[in-house]
C-alpha cells in the first residue's frame, strides 16, 4: 500500500520454502553464519514456549493493549495512505468486500456481487449500520467515491478508483464528478459501470479507499472529517471511543457490527504506545505490556533466552531504491543510473549487512508470494538475472558524464527514512557508490510524515522506498510507475510502460494479462526505473495468551479482527 507497509497470502508452506532457500544462501556467508544459528536455534527455543504475565492481557475486561509504529497522520479513508492508518482503519471500517482470517475475500458490507465486463452490482446486507445505529446504504459509497476522485480532495489513491467509468477524467478535472459511472439503483442496491473491462474488481473493492463515508455525517464535521475519534462514523468490529493525540487510542467493540459474532472478540484494545523504537517495543513485550512485537536479528538471542515462540511470516513488501526521473536532475540520464544498478548487489546488502534472516534479497518489483496464472509469478516470468559489474558500471558512468556534459558529479542526495534498517541501508549504499563509483551521495534522513512529503514534492536525487500490497493481485504492484499514478514519486514516464499497464489492467485473457506483467517487469530493470532491495518479512512474538492474532501481506500488516484471549486456567 501501501508505503511501505504489509501471513503470506499463500500461507506459511510458501514462507517455509523461501526460508529453507534463505537460510542455505546464509550458509554461504561466513559473516552472517551467527545469525544463521541464532535463526535455527530460535525454532528450538520456541517448541518450549513460556509464559508472560503484565498488563497487556486483562481477563477481566477481555482487553488488550499493543503499540502503533507511527499515529496516523488522520483517518479519513479517502484520504489515508499510511500503514498505520490502514491498520487502524481495518479495525474500525468495513468495505463492500473483505478479508477473513485466513486472508482470503469474503463479503463485508455487500452481502452478494456480481462483475460483469461492463460493470458491476453490488448488493447491500439490510444490517449492516454505522455506529449510530443508521442504515450503510449504496449512496454512502457513491458520496465516498466521488468524494475520493474530487481533485479538491487531493487523495492520493484515487487511481485505485480508476476502473470506474469516468473516474480518471473526474480526478484530473476534465469531467465534473456527477458524471462518475456509480449509482445508488436504491438504497441495498450499488451499481457500478467500468471504464474498461475489470475482472479484478472485487479485490479492489476490500482497499480502505473504497470505504463508505456518510454525506451528513461528513458535512458536519467542517473540514476536520477523521481528525479525531469523534470526528469518522464508524462501521467496522470495533469503534475508536479515545484519541489523544501523541499517545493513546482506545478502539471499543462496536455493538452495531452486523457480523459482530464471529469478528471483533475482544472487547477493547488499547494503543498505549505509539513508537517506532523496536527495542522500546522489546522491552514493553518483556514486562508483559504489549501482546505482540516484531523482532530484528539481534534481539532473536533475547527471544531465545525467554523461551518464547517465535513466528515467521513474509509481509509482503517490497523496498527499493526509486531514482528521480525529473528533468532537473542527474539520475534522469539512464547511463547514470545503469551504472548504480550495476554497482551493486541485493544479496550483499540483505546476507552481509542487514542481515536479517526473514528478509529476502530483492529480485524484482513483484514479490515472491504473488501468483501468477497456475503458480507463482516469479517462476513463471522469472526476473532479469542481474550481476554485478563494476568495471562496466563505471564505463556507463563516463558516458554518463559525457551526455550531460559535465566536469565531475556533484553531490547527490538520498532520501531516507529514520528506522534502523532504513539508516543502514542508506549508510551501505553510501560507501558502495563512493567505493565503485567515486560518487558522493548525501543521507537526507526525516522521519516518515516528512519523507513522503520530500517524495511527493520530488526533493530526492535517490529515495530508500518501499510498496506493499493493496489488493490480492499482481496489479498492486504493477501499476506504480505508469505516469498516472501518484505513487510513482520519481515521476518515471515511459509510452511503453503506460502501454503494457494499460493490457494488465483491462485483458480478460489471464494469459494475456500475465504476459504484460511479465514485460512490466522486464522494462523496469532495462530502464532502470528502481533498484530492488529486499522484500521484508518478520520475525514476531506473540503473547502465548492471544490467539489467532494474524501478521498479512494484504489488508492490515497486523489484524486483531479475529484475535481473542485463551481463558485462564485459573
Amino acid at each position: 500500500m501501501s508505503e511501505s507497509t504489509l501471513n503470506p497470502v499463500s500461507g506459511d508452506d510458501g514462507f517455509v520454502r523461501s526460508a529453507g532457500g534463505q537460510l542455505a544462501k546464509f550458509a554461504a556467508y561466513a559473516v552472517a553464519g551467527l545469525a544463521l544459528v541464532i535463526y535455527l536455534l530460535s525454532v528450538v527455543a520456541g517448541e518450549a514456549g513460556s509464559t508472560i504475565s503484565g498488563n497487556a492481557i486483562d481477563y477481566e475486561n477481555n482487553a488488550i493493549t499493543i503499540a502503533l509504529r507511527e499515529e496516523p497522520p488522520q483517518l479519513d479513508a479517502n484520504r489515508a495512505t499510511d500503514a498505520s492508518s490502514n491498520v487502524v482503519l481495518a479495525h474500525v471500517m468495513e468495505g463492500l468486500l473483505g478479508y477473513d482470517i485466513d486472508a482470503q475475500l469474503v463479503p463485508g458490507v455487500a452481502e452478494r456481487y456480481e462483475i460483469r465486463e461492463d460493470g458491476a452490482t453490488f448488493w447491500l446486507r439490510e444490517d449492516a449500520l454505522w455506529s449510530d445505529g443508521v442504515q450503510v446504504t449504496a449512496r454512502d459509497f457513491v458520496f465516498s467515491w466521488k468524494r475520493a476522485l474530487d481533485p479538491e480532495t487531493a487523495s492520493q489513491y484515487a487511481f485505485i478508483l480508476y476502473p470506474v467509468k469516468n473516474a480518471e477524467a473526474i480526478n484530473r478535472g476534465e469531467l465534473p464528478v456527477a458524471m462518475l459511472g456509480v449509482r445508488a439503483a436504491s438504497e441495498r442496491i450499488l451499481e457500478v459501470d467500468f471504464e474498461r473491462p475489470t475482472p479484478y474488481f472485487d479485490k479492489l473493492v476490500a482497499y480502505l479507499t473504497y470505504f463508505p463515508v456518510r454525506e451528513d455525517f461528513y458535512n458536519s464535521t467542517n473540514g476536520r472529517y477523521g481528525a479525531d475519534a469523534d470526528m469518522l462514523l464508524y462501521n467496522g468490529a470495533y469503534v475508536l471511543t479515545d484519541w489523544v493525540h501523541g499517545s493513546t487510542m482506545r478502539w471499543v467493540k462496536n455493538d452495531k457490527y452486523w457480523n459482530r459474532e464471529n469478528k471483533g472478540f475482544l472487547d477493547e484494545i488499547h494503543t498505549a504506545y505509539i513508537t517506532q523504537d523496536i527495542n522500546a517495543k522489546l522491552n514493553l513485550f518483556k514486562d508483559g505490556q504489549i501482546v505482540d512485537t516484531h523482532l530484528l536479528s539481534p534481539m532473536l538471542p533475547t527471544a531465545m533466552e525467554q523461551r518464547w515462540q517465535i513466528d515467521r511470516s513474509m509481509d509482503g513488501s517490497v523496498f527499493y531504491l526509486e531514482f528521480n526521473h525529473r528533468d532537473d536532475r542527474i539520475t534522469r540520464n539512464k547511463n547514470f543510473r545503469r551504472a548504480i544498478q550495476l554497482s551493486q548487489d541485493p544479496n550483499e546488502l540483505v546476507y552481509k549487512v542487514l542481515k536479517e534472516p526473514s528478509y529476502l534479497p530483492g529480485v524484482s518489483l513483484f514479490p515472491a508470494w504473488l501468483s501468477g496464472v497456475s503458480e507463482s509469478f516469479q517462476k513463471e516470468y522469472p526476473p532479469v538475472q542481474h550481476q554485478m559489474n563494476v568495471e562496466k558500471a563505471r564505463e556507463h558512468l563516463e558516458l554518463a558524464r559525457q551526455e550531460l556534459g559535465i566536469e565531475e558529479f556533484p553531490p547527490l542526495m538520498m532520501l531516507a527514512g529514520d528506522t534502523p534498517i532504513g539508516l543502514l541501508s542508506a549508510e551501505y549504499y553510501q560507501q558502495l557508490f563512493r567505493k565503485h563509483l567515486g560518487l558522493e551521495f548525501r543521507i537526507d534522513v526525516q522521519i516518515f510524515k516528512q519523507r513522503l512529503e520530500k517524495m511527493r514534492q520530488g526533493d530526492f536525487d535517490v529515495v530508500l522506498s518501499g510498496w506493499g500490497p493493496d489488493y490480492n493481485d499482481v496489479l498492486t504492484y504493477g501499476d506504480l510507475f505508469s505516469s498516472w499514478n501518484l505513487q510513482n514519486r520519481g515521476r518515471y514516464s515511459s509510452q511503453k510502460m503506460d502501454a503494457l499497464i494499460r493490457i494488465a489492467q483491462s485483458e480478460l485473457d489471464p494469459q494475456k494479462r500475465m504476459d504484460a506483467f511479465g514485460d512490466i517487469q522486464h522494462l523496469l530493470y532495462e530502464d532502470v526505473v528502481i533498484l530492488p532491495m529486499y522484500e521484508r518479512g518478520f520475525s514476531f512474538v506473540v503473547d502465548p495468551r492471544l490467539k489467532d492474532f494474524r501478521r498479512r501481506s494484504v489488508g492490515p500488516e497486523v489484524d486483531y479482527n479475529y484475535a481473542y484471549i485463551e481463558k485462564s486456567s485459573d
